[in-house]
């Protein structure tokens, strides 16, 4: 169990690394959330938002810095 309890640091600090980086940051992330491929429907009484292209993003960053962590570590 221990490998576990070493990713699951390693995943807490990147979550507040991030976490900070945002609040640090301020607005200059407002883009996120807004690319191309953000399917984003607003009418009256229903809003409906898939942030496709900022997920995959997301996927794209986390996959890579787990392949650095598993090169190095």
């Amino acid at each position: 169990m221990q490998p576990v309890g070493k990713y699951l640091v390693f995943l807490g600090l990147i979550l507040v690394g991030v976490g900070l980086l945002f609040w640090l940051a301020g607005n200059r992330f407002n883009w996120f959330g807004h690319l191309p491929g953000d399917i984003r429907i607003e009418k009256p009484n229903f809003k409906f938002y898939a942030p496709l292209t900022s997920m995959l993003l997301i996927s794209i960053l986390f996959s890579f810095i787990m392949w650095l962590v598993r090169r190095f570590f």
